[in-house]
């Protein structure tokens, strides 16, 4: 392990994660606020221990491997939850304990959207822009970025990258250097967001609800500048944009990057993952649409659809009260997170590409048992999938299911019902948001026990549970 490396980087991306303080800085200033103590105050706190970090090490030159990267990302990202606190912690709206804090920043960073603040309309904007800011750093991740503009990295760029970015295959690169590929994916990403912007202030929102929701709807946050999300400017219009950008955000940026560089739109139409996504968008929406309609109900296709994409997407926006809509379909849109958006997005859960490897695995025992010495690889757009990513995929399912089933006794060992403690546990670690039960409109009122426990749930999610469990092993820290 190189541990003096490991305090190299790690204070760079602290460095580069300090920067994130001074934006709200200036918006608190432009609205005249008042409120920008806080924030100056994280950033010389996060930069200086970065900067320390650093100094310790400037001089190391070993190369970074795959073990040291396990590390930094695991260490960065706890490290952000924390630091990301301080302006919520200090700041006197709203007024948080030091659980609450790191909670609201752990939940924005990971783009789970899961809040314990209540209140929001009357927040200074500094704070409102600071919890969206740190969803859309949070959505492509701020390593990615990292590696994008500090080629000071080196070689260790490709380690990082592989420990951050999600879906079973990581080793895939779009351009010859690991810079060049952060770069562009953050190219995508930021352009969608100024579309989505500039759509959503000509749809009737103001400027700053269109950027700081631009932000939560490209990262797949969910955190919203007002209490009641979308439901706040009764919009069918502003719904449709949201609905379209969710699930642009919810397709591999990859195949984003290879549309762009081909000019060829029949990409889209060639991918078997972007087919079943919205496959099971169209499936789901349907099959409420169905259910609201044999109970009389009229007028709900817009609502269905918005929120059948928040939840498959893991964006949790809501525009309306889900929570109390009849028969399984809460349940239903709870479930839908499991799926979450196409590996490579910013979505969460466990991936469209895992679930269609797994049906097809499925399929294909079946098959066995009826033409045992059929020989039928399982493939996708015409490849063939290896048997170590088909192994990866049934690892990471069994510990998904472990961890599902662990964490959610643990949360109701805090005295959480199983209904809130099953959402609880589904909406942080599948990076969802709201539940249902006692957290159907936040978290406040969780214990302090359950809110850690949620905590580690977003990590766990966000990293794709094996970064963070791998610390875990024996063996990792063995020599």
């Amino acid at each position: 392990m190189h541990y003096n490396v490991i305090r190299r980087i790690s204070g760079l991306l602290l460095g580069v994660f300090s920067i994130t303080m001074l934006p709200p800085v200036i918006v608190s200033y432009i609205y005249n606020e008042q409120n920008h103590q806080p924030f100056i105050i994280g950033f010389l706190t996060i930069f200086l221990t970065g900067f320390i970090l650093w100094l310790s090490a400037k001089n190391a030159k070993e190369d970074l491997r795959t073990r040291d990267g396990f590390i930094i990302a695991a260490i960065f990202w706890i490290s952000l939850g924390l630091s990301g606190a301080i302006p919520l912690y200090l700041s006197s709206m709203p007024s948080l304990s030091l659980t609450d804090a790191i909670f609201e920043s752990i939940s924005g960073l990971t783009t789970t959207g899961a809040t314990v603040i209540t209140g929001l309309d009357e927040l200074p904007k500094s704070i409102l822009f600071y919890r969206q800011q740190l969803q859309w750093f949070g959505g492509m991740g701020i390593v990615v970025l990292a590696v994008a503009i500090l080629p000071m990295l080196g070689i260790g760029g490709m380690q990082l990258y592989k420990t951050e970015t999600p879906g079973p295959v990581k080793d895939a690169k779009l351009t010859p250097r690991i810079t060049e590929t952060a770069k562009a994916l953050w190219e995508i990403y930021l352009g969608l967001t100024v579309a989505c912007t500039l759509a959503y202030w000509a749809g009737g929102m103001t400027f700053f609800d269109a950027l700081t929701h631009s932000f939560s709807t490209i990262s797949i946050g969910g955190f919203s500048t007002h209490d009641a999300s979308f439901a706040f400017f009764d919009s069918s219009i502003l719904n449709y944009i949201c609905i379209v950008f969710m699930i642009i955000a919810g397709i591999n940026f990859a195949l984003h990057f290879k549309v762009a560089k081909s000019l060829n739109i029949k990409t889209y139409t060639q991918n078997s993952e972007l087919k079943t996504y919205l496959s099971i968008l169209t499936i789901h929406t349907l099959l409420i649409c169905a259910a609201f309609y044999y109970l009389g109900y009229s007028d709900i296709i817009e609502q269905t659809l918005f929120q059948v994409v928040s939840f498959a997407t893991t964006s949790g926006f809501t525009s309306t009260n889900h929570a109390s809509w009849p028969l399984f379909i809460p349940v239903l849109l709870i479930f839908m997170s499991f799926y979450g958006g196409c590996a490579g997005s910013t979505a969460g859960g466990i991936k469209v590409i895992r679930i269609l490897i797994m049906v097809k695995q499925l399929g294909k025992e079946i098959t066995h048992l009826i033409h045992p010495h059929a020989d039928m690889p399982i493939k996708l757009d015409q490849h063939v999938v290896s048997r170590s990513v088909i192994n990866a995929v049934w690892s990471f399912f069994s510990a998904y299911i472990l961890s599902f089933g662990i964490l959610m006794i643990l949360m109701m060992m805090t005295g959480l019902d199983q209904v809130t403690a099953f959402s609880a546990v589904a909406a942080t670690l599948n990076n969802l948001g709201p539940g249902l039960g006692d957290i159907s409109s936040s978290y406040l009122t969780l214990p302090d026990a359950s809110k850690w426990i949620a905590c580690f749930a977003m990590l766990l999610g966000r990293l794709e549970i094996f970064t963070l469990l791998v610390l875990f092993s024996p063996i990792f820290w063995r020599d």
